[in-house]
C-alpha cells in the first residue's frame, strides 16, 4: 500500500474515533506494546534527531534505526520504545503525517515487535536485556 495511504488511514482512525459513541479506542488492541513503527524518515537524520522530535510525547529506551548491512547508511524506517505505552497513543496521534526536512512520516503502533538478532558483540547489556524481556508493561 501506498505510504501515504497508510499515513491516510490512521488519521482517518482518529477522526472516527472523535465522533464515536463506543468504549473502547482502536489504540487498545496495542496495549501490550510500547513499539512505534516510524516510517519516511530523511536518511539523513540520527538516532539523536529522532529521539529529539518523539521525546516530547514521553521517555525513550530504544530506538532501532534500520540501516542498510553493508553501507550503514540509514534506511528511512525504525522503531522506537517508550518506556510508558501511553505514549505511543499521543506519538501515534500528534505525529503521523507531519513533515520532516520536507518529507512525509507515517508513524503507527507496532503489535509484535521482534527484535533484530543479537549478532553483534557491541550490543550493551541494557540493549540485551530489552531485546530479550521487551519493553511493553508489565502485567
Amino acid at each position: 500500500m501506498n505510504p501515504m495511504t497508510n499515513v491516510k488511514n490512521i488519521a482517518k482512525l482518529g477522526l472516527q474515533e472523535l465522533g464515536s459513541d463506543r468504549k473502547g479506542s482502536w489504540h487498545d488492541d496495542y496495549k501490550d506494546s510500547a513499539w512505534i513503527f516510524i516510517g519516511g524518515l530523511p536518511y539523513d537524520l540520527t538516532e539523536g534527531d529522532v529521539i529529539a522530535v518523539f521525546s516530547q510525547y514521553g521517555e525513550i529506551v530504544n530506538i532501532n534505526l534500520v540501516r542498510d548491512k553493508d553501507t550503514g547508511k540509514q534506511k528511512g524506517y525504525g522503531f522506537l520504545c517508550y518506556e510508558d505505552q501511553r505514549s505511543t497513543i499521543l506519538a501515534v496521534d500528534n505525529l503521523n503525517g507531519i513533515k520532516i526536512l520536507g518529507r512525509t512520516i507515517r508513524v503507527d503502533h507496532v503489535k509484535d515487535y521482534k527484535p533484530p538478532k543479537v549478532g553483534s558483540k557491541n550490543v550493551d547489556e541494557e540493549t540485551k536485556r530489552l531485546r530479550l524481556e521487551g519493553c511493553a508493561p508489565k502485567k
